[in-house]
C-alpha cells in the first residue's frame, strides 16, 4: 500500500518529481515515474496482482517498474521488438506481460524468466493485445491493421480462431465476457467470449468523427460489463449500453475542449487519447491531447474534476486493482504535426496520482457538457 501524505507530495519526493527544462514542475504534483522511456508512451498497464506497472512505447520498447508503498518507483527489466510497440496487457496473474507491434507480431513476457517469446503473427501491425481468461480456455486477443482479430494459445504458433473486423482494428478492450473492437470506418464489434468468441453485433459509432480509444464498464450491482464509452478525436465521449433500459441512458459529453473567452469565440477541440473505467467506484477518467486528466460520474453525468494543464499531450492512462493511484503518461502524440514538438521541452513522463477520493461518486458537482 503506499504510504499516507508523502503519496503525491513534491516536498517529500524531491528526487523523482519530474522537472521540465524550463523548472516548471508538473503543477499537480504528482510523483513522476524513474526513467521513462525516451519516445512516446502507446499504453500503460498495472498488474492485477501487484504493485507494478508496465509502458509500452514507440522506441520500441516495454518497460517494468516496481512501485513501493513511498510512491518511488524502481525500474525492473524490459523488453523490445523491432518497431513500435502498441499496445500491452497482463495475465491474469500477473507473471507475463503481452505485447503489439507495429512488426506484426504479439509477444509474451514471462518475468520468471525475464524471455521475451513471439506468440502471434498478423499481416500488419498488431494495433490491440488483450488476455481472456474463462471458465473454459485461456487466450491472448489481438486486433491488427490487417482486419482480422486473432485468438491464440501461447503454446502453439497457429491462432485458435481468426474473425474478420470491417476495417483496421484502432482500438479495443476485454472484460470477459464482452469484448469490443472499434475499427476505421467509425465501426464498433461486440464480441461474446463465453464457450468460444463470436460476434455478438456490429453497430456505427454514435461519435461523429473517428474514435481511438475503447473502454467497458460494469454494472455496479451486478459486476458484469454493460457497456462501453468511446473517445474520439471530436474531444468527446460516447457512454453506450449494450441493452439499455431507456434509449437515453446513451449519451456523449464534450470534454478535452478549451473554454471560448468570448461567446462566438473559436473552440479549440482536442482527443481523448485514453479512457479507464475506476475498478471500485465504477466512475471514469478520461486523458487527452489538451495535457488535462478528467475525472467524471457518468451515472449523474457530472465532472468530478479537471487537473491543471501539462505540457504536452496525455496519451495514456490506467487504474491499479485497488483504485488507490490513478497512472497517467505524458508524451506528444504528433497531433499539431512536427511544427509543434518541442525536443526541449516535451520529454515522455508517467506520473501517478493518489486518487481514490477524488473518484468517489458525486465527490464534486459540475455540469458536464452534453
Amino acid at each position: 500500500m503506499f504510504g499516507g501524505s508523502a503519496f503525491g507530495s513534491a516536498a517529500s519526493n524531491t528526487s523523482n518529481v519530474y522537472t521540465w527544462s524550463t523548472g516548471q514542475v508538473n503543477p499537480n504534483k504528482d510523483i513522476a515515474v524513474d526513467s521513462p522511456p525516451d519516445d512516446s508512451i502507446s499504453a500503460l498497464a498495472w498488474s492485477p496482482t501487484g504493485m507494478f506497472i508496465c509502458a509500452s512505447s514507440w522506441n520500441n520498447t516495454v518497460r517494468c517498474w516496481e512501485v513501493q508503498q513511498t510512491g518511488q518507483t524502481v525500474p525492473k527489466a524490459e523488453q523490445s521488438h523491432s518497431l513500435p510497440i502498441l499496445d500491452v496487457d497482463w495475465s491474469d496473474d500477473g507473471t507475463k506481460i503481452f505485447t503489439a507491434s507495429a512488426d506484426k507480431t504479439a509477444k509474451v513476457w514471462d518475468l520468471a524468466t525475464n524471455q521475451a517469446t513471439q506468440i502471434a503473427q498478423h499481416d500488419a501491425p498488431i494495433k490491440t493485445v488483450h488476455w481472456i481468461k474463462s471458465p473454459t480456455y485461456s487466450c491472448v486477443m489481438t486486433g491488427s491493421w490487417d482486419k482480422t482479430l486473432k485468438f491464440w494459445d501461447t503454446r502453439t504458433p497457429t491462432p485458435m480462431a481468426t474473425l474478420q473486423l470491417p476495417e483496421r482494428a484502432y482500438c479495443a478492450d476485454v472484460v470477459y465476457p464482452m469484448a469490443v473492437v472499434g475499427t476505421a470506418g467509425r465501426q464498433v464489434v461486440i464480441y461474446q467470449l463465453d464457450g468460444q468468441p463470436k460476434e455478438f453485433k456490429t453497430m456505427e459509432s454514435p461519435l461523429k468523427y473517428q474514435h481511438r480509444v475503447v473502454s467497458i464498464f460494469k454494472d455496479r450491482k451486478t459486476n458484469t460489463p454493460a457497456g462501453f464509452a468511446l473517445g474520439g478525436i471530436e474531444g468527446r465521449v460516447a457512454i453506450h449500453y449494450i441493452q439499455a433500459a431507456n434509449p437515453k441512458d446513451n449519451f456523449s459529453f464534450k470534454c478535452h475542449r478549451s473554454v471560448p473567452a468570448s461567446t462566438g469565440a473559436v473552440q479549440d477541440i482536442f482527443a481523448v487519447n485514453d479512457i479507464a473505467f475506476h475498478p471500485v467506484h465504477g466512475t471514469l477518467a478520461t486523458v487527452g491531447s489538451d495535457g488535462r486528466f478528467n475525472f467524471w460520474d457518468k451515472d449523474v453525468r457530472t465532472k468530478l474534476k479537471t487537473s491543471d494543464q501539462l505540457n504536452q499531450p496525455i496519451t495514456a492512462c490506467s487504474f491499479d486493482s485497488t483504485g488507490k493511484i490513478f497512472a497517467y503518461a505524458c508524451s506528444y502524440d504528433w497531433s499539431q504535426g512536427h511544427e509543434g514538438y518541442n525536443q526541449a521541452k516535451m520529454k515522455p513522463a508517467i506520473y501517478l496520482r493518489e486518487c481514490s477520493e477524488e473518484l468517489k461518486a458525486g465527490a464534486n458537482k459540475k455540469g458536464v457538457a452534453a
